[in-house]
């Protein structure tokens, strides 16, 4: 991370789950963080925990799914500190269903959330990085981005469209010497649950127990992304299970939905976890 001089970082969703980890942990680095977040009691509570750890935090009220508040987010930065080293667009919500059980509305949600919210914030900060030549962009999807799990369409495909938007910005950006990665987690310990979407009783006890039933906590996931950071990877898988279906994938595709469409059929996971 010694590239970032400046040790200035923005992070959406930082009142909670893994933005509040990755604040914490650039904190104890020394960094100065913007705190962006929706939530006031949250986003006081974060600053706090930054300052304590030995950064300095900016509380940045915010709503994602308002360009406006972005932008407005990149002028207090750049007033305050004179430029951004680490924007990482984390902030999401999570939904699941069968995909023609899934209203408009829902549809609407999830997508100004999961993934307006990265487009706006990408736009909101590229200027200040082109203009400084230097800074790096973070934009965390998941590792459903590119599984392609059924019954969770809505979120799947915000994901996957973070995946391929970061992948354009990767190409685009080089030339500027601005650095994107893309993180495609699995399951950790996180606050998904307090604001999911499901469209059936079944999908939501099925999604609960894939959280629960995982132990990895959101400041190892921080740690992984940070080292990704600081190799300028531009794919961060920070689990084993994401790394393997991610293998499987892009060996043989065709292989892959074979597979899971089998483990489906057959109803594995919900017998796993003693669903059925």
């Amino acid at each position: 991370m010694n590239r970032f001089q400046g040790k200035r970082a923005f992070i959406t969703g930082a009142g909670s789950g893994l933005g509040q980890a990755l604040a914490i942990v650039l904190a104890r680095r020394g960094w100065k963080i913007g705190v962006a977040e929706i939530d006031p009691d949250r986003t006081r509570k974060t600053s706090q925990d930054v300052n304590q750890a030995g950064g300095e935090a900016l509380a940045i009220p915010c709503d994602v799914t308002r360009p406006e508040n972005l932008e407005a987010a990149a002028d207090a930065i750049l007033a305050q500190w004179g430029g951004i080293d680490l924007v990482i667009n984390n902030a999401g919500v999570s939904g699941c269903g069968l995909m023609e059980e899934i209203d408009p509305e829902r549809w609407e949600w999830i997508f100004n959330i999961n993934l307006k919210s990265v487009i706006y914030g990408c736009r909101a900060f590229i200027p200040m990085l082109k203009n400084q030549g230097s800074g790096h962009i973070v934009n965390v999807a998941s590792y459903l981005g590119f599984v392609s799990a059924p019954e969770s369409s809505c979120y799947n495909v915000t994901k996957a469209g973070i995946i391929s938007l970061s992948e354009t910005l990767r190409i685009e950006l080089a030339k500027n010497h601005i650095g994107v990665s893309v993180v495609m987690p699995s399951f950790f310990k996180t606050n998904l649950m307090e604001q999911l979407y499901a469209a059936g009783e079944r999908q939501e006890k099925l999604v609960r127990a894939l959280f629960e039933k995982t132990n990895v906590k959101p400041d190892k996931v921080a740690h992984s992304i940070l080292k990704g950071i600081a190799a300028n990877r531009f794919y961060i898988l920070p689990q084993w299970d994401a790394k393997l279906i991610w293998l499987i994938k892009r060996f043989s595709p065709e292989l892959y939905l074979r597979l899971f469409s089998f483990i489906y059929r057959k109803a594995l996971v919900e017998k796993f976890f003693r669903l059925q």
